[in-house]
């Protein structure tokens, strides 16, 4: 797929006669959330909601529908006092937008508005699927399905912070943003680094090689893992999608 494939799905790139000839195809929009999060010094800020903007395209690129731009204000998790980071302290703020957004969707003829977040948090994985549950009731003409990359399926690595799986992740869709040289070069002599829980409170030790990072360790990055792993998840996030309209998506990527 080109760039021009994932601009076609693009809301706010797009005209009103783009949206609507998008929507005829396949009536499904994907409102990706994140957060500025720090994820150590090898990734960006935004991991979380550049992830899931880019999932998101690449689901809608294969499977059709439009791709609302990321909200990357969240809750939840364990580094709202990290450097960078921006947090909300209650959901109410995120839930208005949400509802706003989702009232709008339904006017607009939208009959699945997929919340898709790239941060997992518990707290934030629970305020979406509080939202979906609330607004899936009998007589809604559009339905709601809350997913977070950490759900998907047939991935070959596990979810994490910061860690393997999402340094992998966003090598698939922004290369140049994994700088693992930023981190501190592997001490294979120390076993604390090799042998240590991965999840364990060490790492939110500032002296920590591997500082606010939680899973296994990043510098075992392998490029030649990113694009399948992008892959499992976006034919994942499309069968959800797939078993929750009835619409028929079109063959390919739509012009």
């Amino acid at each position: 797929m080109s760039t021009a494939d994932f601009q076609a799905r693009q809301f706010e790139l797009l005209l009103p006669h783009e949206i609507r000839a998008a929507l005829a195809a396949r009536p499904v929009v994907y409102v990706p959330l994140g957060t500025y999060e720090w994820h150590g010094e090898h990734l960006p800020i935004g991991l979380d909601a550049l992830t899931a903007h880019g999932i998101c395209l690449r689901t809608a690129a294969a499977d059709g529908g439009i791709v609302c731009p990321p909200l990357y204000y969240g809750i939840g998790g364990g580094h709202a006092a990290y450097p960078w980071t921006v947090m909300m302290e209650s959901e109410a703020e995120i839930t208005a937008i949400l509802h706003k957004t989702l009232t709008r969707l339904q006017d607009f003829g939208v009959h699945l508005a997929v919340l898709f977040s790239g941060h997992f948090a518990t707290q934030q994985l629970a305020m979406i699927a509080a939202v979906a549950e609330s607004w899936n009731s009998p007589g809604k003409a559009m339905d709601v399905l809350a997913l977070g990359v950490n759900m998907a399926e047939g991935v070959p690595m596990a979810p994490d912070h910061a860690a393997l799986f999402e340094t992998t992740l966003l090598g698939a869709l922004w290369p140049d943003r994994v700088q693992l040289g930023r981190l501190p070069p592997p001490r294979n002599a120390e076993p604390g680094e090799i042998e240590e829980d991965p999840f364990g409170p060490q790492r939110h030790d500032p002296a920590h090689p591997l500082h606010g990072i939680f899973g296994p360790d990043p510098r075992r990055y392998d490029p030649r893992q990113a694009e399948h792993t992008l892959a499992a998840i976006v034919r994942w996030t499309a069968a959800q999608v797939g078993q929750r309209i009835s619409a028929p998506a079109p063959s390919g990527c739509a012009d």
